[in-house]
C-alpha cells in the first residue's frame, strides 16, 4: 500500500491536482486497490482530524490577518519601518523587510504578508527607480518571515501534529524570526549599494522614530497582547486568536477609521476560503499521514536514516535538505501534518529539543514559499507586480542563499530557539 500511495501521489502532482486534492486521492486510489481498509476510512479522518481545539486558532488569525490588512495597520507599520531604516543604503528594501517583520507578528501566514506589504511598498519601490524583479523578490522573500515570526499558523499545525506546546513554539519563534529578516537585510544591502538604490533624505532622529511610533501605537499594540498575554498564562494560543480578530476590528474600524462596512463581506469570504483549503489539506494529509504509519513506513525511514550516521550533525542535515526539497513541492501545512510524526522521533534521538527542531523544520519550509514550482510567494508577488514567474526565481536565487545560511546558524546554536523558554 505504502508504494500506492507514493506512486499515486506523485502522478497527481505531476498533473497539477492541488495538494489537499492529490493527499487524499492518493489515499483513497491506494484503498480502493489494495482493498484491506474500507474508503470510509479517509472521509472519516476529513472530520474528525479537524476536531480539534488548537485548529481553531488557524481561522481566527487568518481573519486578523484580513481584518488588520484592510484596516489601515500596513501603511503605518510602513512608516514606523521607513523611520527606523529608511534613510539606510536600499532604504525602501530595507523598510519592506522591516514592516514585513511587523506584518508578520500580526497575520501568522507568508502569502498574506505579501499580499498586504506587496501591494503598497513595490509600486513605491518601482516609482524611486529599484528594480522591479528585485523589488518583486525582497517582498517575496521577506514574506516568509510571516511563518516564522509569532504567532505561525504552520507553528500551530507543528504544536497539534507533535503534541508541542505552541505557546513554547510562538516565543522560539522571535530570534530565529529577526535573524532571517536581518539575513536578507544583509543582502538587500549589498544589492542596492551595487546598484546605486540611495535611502531618504531623512535622517534617523529619535524624535522622529517616537513619533511614527506613537502613531502606530495600537497597530503595534497587537503582537504584544497575543504574545504577552500567551506566555503570561492569561489565554491559550487559540484564544489570543480570536482575541487578535476583536482587537483588529476594533482599531481598523473605530480607532483608524479605514475598515469600511462593504469590506466586511470580502473580508469574511477571503478569510472563509483561505480557511476551507487549510482544512482540506489538514483533512487530507492526516488520512495519508496515518496510512504512512500503518504501513510502518515513519519507522523504515527513520531506521534508514539512522543507518547512514548516528552522528547529530549528519542527521539534522540530511533532515534540513529533505526538508528543502519538501518544500519545492508541498505546501508547508501538508509537509508538517505528514513529516512530524516521522522527522520528531529521529531528531529527539539524536539530541533535538522537541522546540528547536520545530523550528528548524518551519524556518526549513519557509525557504519552500520562495522556492519554485511550489512557491506560494513568488505567485502572489508575480501577480501584484507583473514580473514573470521565470525572472522571479532567478532574482530570489540570494535571498534563498542567505536564508538557508541562517537556517543552519539557527540549527547548530539551539540557544537562539530557545532563549525565552524556561
Amino acid at each position: 500500500m505504502g508504494v500506492l500511495i507514493f506512486v499515486s501521489f506523485a502522478i497527481l502532482l505531476i498533473l497539477t491536482v492541488p495538494i489537499g486534492i492529490a493527499l487524499g486521492l492518493s489515499a483513497v486510489i491506494a484503498l480502493l486497490i489494495d482493498g484491506s481498509i474500507p474508503v470510509e476510512f479517509i472521509i472519516k479522518e476529513l472530520t474528525t482530524s479537524t476536531n480539534s481545539f488548537p485548529l481553531l486558532a488557524i481561522p481566527f488569525f487568518i481573519l486578523a490577518g484580513e481584518i488588520m490588512g484592510k484596516g489601515g495597520i500596513s501603511i503605518r507599520l510602513i512608516a514606523v519601518a521607513e523611520s527606523l531604516v529608511g534613510s539606510v543604503t536600499g532604504g525602501l528594501a530595507m523598510t519592506a523587510i522591516v514592516t514585513s517583520m511587523f506584518f508578520a507578528a500580526i497575520s501568522g501566514s507568508g502569502p498574506a504578508t505579501v499580499a498586504a506589504v506587496g501591494g503598497l511598498m513595490i509600486p513605491a519601490m518601482v516609482k524611486k527607480g529599484y528594480d522591479i524583479k528585485f523589488s518583486t523578490a525582497v517582498i517575496a522573500s521577506a514574506g516568509s518571515i510571516g511563518v516564522i515570526i509569532p504567532p505561525s499558523i504552520p507553528m500551530v499545525m507543528y504544536g497539534v501534529s507533535g503534541s508541542v506546546s505552541i505557546g513554547d513554539m510562538f516565543m522560539a519563534g522571535i530570534v530565529p524570526g529577526i535573524m532571517v529578516g536581518l539575513g536578507l537585510m544583509v543582502y538587500a544591502y549589498y544589492y542596492s549599494k551595487k546598484a546605486g538604490y540611495k535611502g531618504s533624505t531623512d535622517k534617523i532622529s529619535f524624535s522622529r522614530i517616537l513619533k511614527q511610533v506613537w502613531l502606530a501605537k495600537w497597530s503595534l499594540l497587537i503582537p504584544v497582547i497575543i504574545l504577552g498575554g500567551i506566555y503570561g498564562g492569561i489565554f491559550t494560543p487559540t484564544e489570543a486568536a480570536a482575541i487578535a480578530v476583536f482587537i483588529g476590528f476594533i482599531i481598523g474600524a473605530f480607532v483608524y477609521r479605514e475598515l469600511k462596512f462593504k469590506d466586511i463581506s470580502d473580508i469574511f469570504i477571503d478569510s472563509a476560503l483561505m480557511t476551507a483549503t487549510i482544512l482540506v489539506i489538514v483533512g487530507s494529509a492526516t488520512g495519508f499521514g496515518k496510512l504512512l504509519a500503518m504501513e510502518q513506513i515513519p519507522i523504515k525511514i527513520a531506521d534508514y536514516m539512522l543507518s547512514l550516521s548516528s552522528e547529530p550533525f549528519i542527521i539534522i542535515l540530511l533532515i534540513i535538505v529533505l526538508l528543502l526539497i519538501v518544500g519545492c513541492f508541498m505546501d508547508t501545512i501538508a509537509a508538517i501534518i505528514i513529516l512530524t510524526p516521522i522527522l520528531l522521533p529521529i531528531a529527539t534521538l539524536v539530541g533535538f529539543e522537541p522546540v528547536h527542531f520545530g523550528i528548524i523544520m518551519i524556518v526549513s519550509l519557509a525557504i519552500g514559499f520562495i522556492t519554485p514550482p511550489v512557491g506560494v510567494n513568488l505567485f502572489v508577488g508575480s501577480s501584484i507586480s507583473g514580473v514573470s514567474m521565470e525572472s522571479l526565481s532567478k532574482a530570489i536565487v540570494p535571498f534563498i542563499i542567505s536564508m538557508i545560511f541562517i537556517l543552519l546558524v539557527i540549527s547548530f546554536i539551539p540557544g537562539l530557539s530557545l532563549l525565552f523558554l524556561d
